[in-house]
């Protein structure tokens, strides 16, 4: 009898997991804050309170000759990104669409500003892809995801220098939505990840190929 106990109060504790509902919140200004949403508390990330304090710079550490590097990841390219993209989407936007728009955006008030300062023709050219970005990503999201107030701003000052982001931005989604998700997308991502860790280890043996045969030489 005291097994049933047990096993209810596990599965209660496991339901009410499921129904917490999780996020994070971004807000760009003067600088940029994030924020962890667990339920109503709502912890501060970034900047921490000991990023605030500590004023001290970091002294950096040599490396020994004895000492072996850690190998460093491999960083995906563009080709990579839109490749795990067409990979990804057909899947998230399945699992998206069984969770019925359980994942909610709000806020969602953000501002781009292109400076084209030192090259207006470049300027203006980003400025059309960013529309186009806008309007294609928006329809799909808002038909998935639950934005109640979207509102994107995308502009071109020829009078400044280097990209302005302003506003904020927030996620939030019940950790049985999240679990649902990731177990819909948890096949095509691994197959995607051997691929690609197997391109990447095809690609840096050829590049080091033509140096061990000069040695050689």
């Amino acid at each position: 009898m005291l097994w049933l106990w047990i096993l209810g109060s596990i599965l209660i504790l496991l339901l009410l997991l499921c129904l917490l509902r999780v996020g994070a919140q971004v807000r760009r200004g003067e600088e940029t804050t994030v924020f962890l949403l667990i339920g109503p508390v709502r912890i501060r990330l970034y900047p921490s309170d000991k990023e605030n304090k500590s004023t001290a710079p970091k002294k950096e550490t040599k490396n020994s000759g004895g000492q072996k590097r850690k190998p460093s990841i491999p960083k995906p390219s563009f080709a990579d990104i839109k490749d795990a993209w067409g990979t990804l989407k057909p899947a998230l936007a399945k699992a998206l669409r069984r969770t019925r728009r359980g994942i909610r955006i709000h806020p969602l008030d953000i501002s781009v500003t292109i400076g084209g300062g030192e090259d207006p023709a470049k300027a203006a050219e980003n400025y059309g892809y960013g529309q186009a970005a806008v309007w294609t990503v928006m329809p799909v999201l808002e038909e998935l995801l639950v934005i109640p107030a979207p509102h994107i701003h995308v502009g071109v000052d020829f009078d400044a220098d280097g990209l302005c982001l302003r506003g904020e931005a927030g996620i939030s989604a019940r950790v049985g939505t999240l679990l649902l998700v990731a177990m819909g997308i948890a096949v095509p991502a691994l197959s995607w990840l051997n691929k690609y860790s197997k391109r990447k280890r095809a690609e840096t043996k050829t590049n080091h190929r033509p140096a061990e045969d000069a040695v050689a030489a």
